[in-house]
């Protein structure tokens, strides 16, 4: 297959770690296998001008793209590339959307008159400052425990791979989570006990599940792979098909990672959202290789 479509990968100059750089070359790589022409740069290359909206770091010589397959979340590059006139995938404003926990929360529940999207019942920590943190006052907690009661989840908005998602059992675990966390911040979530180190990914490309596995952990809440879980592959219900494709529509992405809990009949209930999930364990659990699938999407986009 040849095309004569040209794409820049754009991807973060700082994680050079090999996790990372093994996902951006599957994704050089399919973009090969279909045919079209895709160059790595970095957000330390191209720099956004806010006073003006334009871009430096480029050179007079370099090839205009027809897309950009944003691998980032640099939102304010995101935005002036879009505003330059660029086709990104995903947008700015859908990446903006998964990368802060809480907003991809308040954005489906605004949105979701169209769509019915069961999630657990969530609530925002009060906005604080990273040098002031909460100087003990912990009294909001009064409300959220009488609302969620314990043991409860606290995440932080901003955090990958489960690393950043802590379990609260009383009061005082919650309190010591908060002073570890400073001023970042957080939301509040109902634990959902039928859903116990157990969860879903569902890869979404193009309004389509292309596949899907279950993740389990014999010791830990959170069912993250990175953290020790487990996978196997798994057929999930219909309403799960049609949760992930209708969350994927709501927030306007092209791709994502989907995750369900469980509810207690085993109906989905969104977990979080992946603008840029790393799909090398669905790969390596399903055979699926979602970087064709997304590069072929985007050349279908384009034609």
């Amino acid at each position: 297959m040849k095309n004569n479509q040209y794409g820049w990968l754009i991807v973060n100059q700082f994680l050079r770690t090999d996790k990372f750089n093994e996902i951006y070359e599957w994704l050089l790589n399919a973009a090969e296998k279909v045919g079209c022409k895709l160059d790595r740069k970095t957000n330390a290359e191209i720099l956004s001008c806010l006073h003006d909206g334009t871009l430096i770091g480029l050179q007079q010589t370099d090839r205009q793209p027809d897309f950009i397959l944003f691998w980032d979340k640099d939102i304010r590059l995101a935005q002036t590339l879009e505003g330059l006139g660029f086709r990104l995938y995903n947008c700015a404003d859908a990446i903006a959307a998964c990368d802060d926990k809480s907003l991809t929360f308040s954005r489906l529940t605004t949105l979701k008159n169209t769509y019915d999207i069961p999630m657990p019942e969530t609530i925002s920590a009060p906005m604080t400052y990273a040098n002031i943190g909460y100087h003990g006052d912990y009294t909001f907690l009064n409300e959220i425990e009488e609302k969620l009661s314990y043991p409860m989840v606290m995440k932080e908005c901003f955090g990958s791979f489960g690393a950043q998602v802590y379990m609260a059992k009383n009061r005082k675990e919650a309190e010591k989570i908060l002073e570890q966390c400073g001023g970042k911040p957080l939301i509040f979530q109902k634990f959902i006990e039928s859903s116990l180190g157990r969860d879903l990914r569902l890869e979404v490309v193009g309004e389509r599940v292309v596949a899907t596995m279950l993740r389990t952990h014999d010791s830990d809440f959170r069912a993250n792979i990175t953290n020790g879980g487990h996978m196997s592959s798994y057929t999930p219900s219909v309403e799960a098909y049609t949760l992930a494709v209708n969350v994927c529509r709501t927030l306007k992405l092209d791709f994502a990672g989907v995750d369900l809990l469980f509810g207690e009949h085993d109906e989905p209930i969104l977990c979080e959202v992946n603008s840029n999930a790393h799909f090398k364990n669905i790969y390596t659990c399903t055979g699926v290789n979602a970087a064709e699938l997304i590069m072929e999407h985007i050349v279908s986009q384009n034609t």
